[in-house]
């Protein structure tokens, strides 16, 4: 005889045993991703505590990433700042220049990467670029690009290039958009800069990068990235930006945190790496290892290292 089991008025019902926490994944053909993640140790980086981060000098760890998995690693591995980077035209489409890269396929990417935050509710920092020939025509187009990549699941959008950029900045950042900026090395002109060139060598380059650099940060800016600019002058640029952290990439390890692709700090890129690249799968045992080692190394100063990494 099968007996049944009753429960009182009022009373709760049983509770059905759900899967284990090993068991909690959604396994395909093509790879798993945690359907119900533990909750995340660390909080959801915002743009305040990357702001109070730079105020006690610790050093911020950003990292490029284009597609849902390496998104999820890179944020379990404590990647604070995760850049969808229009560096993607080069590294998964084969282009010679980030030029050709279209609005239509950041926005893809972008999604891509949210989705694979989002599986394994991550907490980085998620930054947009603006691409090639989306933000320079007006402040209206640059406002529509900006809105269709924080539609896509990013937090702050990134474009290139000082001067008559720091009026875009302002009209985004007076519509709740955050804008990261990118100064020196600018890979959307490299054409106009006559290749990928160390910039401000000069006093006359120097200070022209720094008035850009005032003007960015006075126009709300909150984070600028420095690329192949020297070292000393990055330094002094970081000290003389309090309310615009700094992000080096061949500019030093004076810069208030680093940023690198990913492809190239594992070591498969399509090509050579540049000078400022440290190769972090040597000696790893995976990726995983490989990223948290880059995070350990730009937190505790150890990358990059002026007289092997920067000009």
């Amino acid at each position: 005889m099968t007996s049944t089991k009753t429960t009182a008025p009022g009373a709760a019902a049983p509770s059905t045993p759900g899967p284990s926490a090993g068991a909690a994944t959604s396994s395909t053909p093509y790879g798993s991703l945690p359907v119900h993640a533990a909750p995340p140790a660390r909080r959801p980086m915002s743009l305040p505590r990357l702001l109070e981060m730079h105020a006690r000098g610790e050093k911020i760890a950003m990292l490029t990433a284009y597609d849902a998995t390496f998104a999820a690693v890179a944020d379990a591995a404590g990647i604070e700042v995760i850049l969808v980077g229009d560096s993607l035209g080069m590294v998964c489409q084969g282009l010679s220049s980030t030029v050709g890269v279209s609005l239509e396929t950041m926005c893809y990417h972008v999604e891509s990467v949210a989705r694979g935050v989002r599986r394994v509710q991550g907490t980085v920092w998620l930054v947009g670029d603006l691409p090639f020939g989306s933000y320079q025509e007006s402040r209206e187009q640059a406002l529509r690009s900006a809105a269709a990549l924080m539609q896509a699941g990013a937090h702050m959008v990134k474009l290139e290039g000082g001067g008559w950029t720091a009026d875009i900045v302002r009209f985004l950042v007076e519509r709740g958009i955050p804008v990261c900026a990118h100064l020196g090395l600018t890979p959307q002109t490299v054409h106009a800069l006559g290749g990928y060139r160390v910039q401000g060598k000069t006093e006359e380059a120097a200070a022209q990068l720094t008035r850009h650099a005032l003007e960015l940060q006075d126009a709300g800016a909150t984070m600028l990235v420095l690329e192949m600019v020297p070292a000393a002058l990055s330094a002094r640029l970081t000290q003389q930006l309090p309310r615009c952290p700094t992000i080096g990439i061949g500019s030093g390890v004076g810069t208030a945190g680093q940023v690198l692709v990913m492809h190239d700090m594992l070591g498969i890129n399509l090509g050579k790496n540049p000078k400022f690249v440290r190769n972090f799968m040597d000696g790893a045992g995976g990726v995983r290892d490989a990223i948290e080692t880059y995070v350990k190394a730009v937190k505790d100063g150890s990358f990059p290292v002026d007289a092997q990494h920067a000009w």
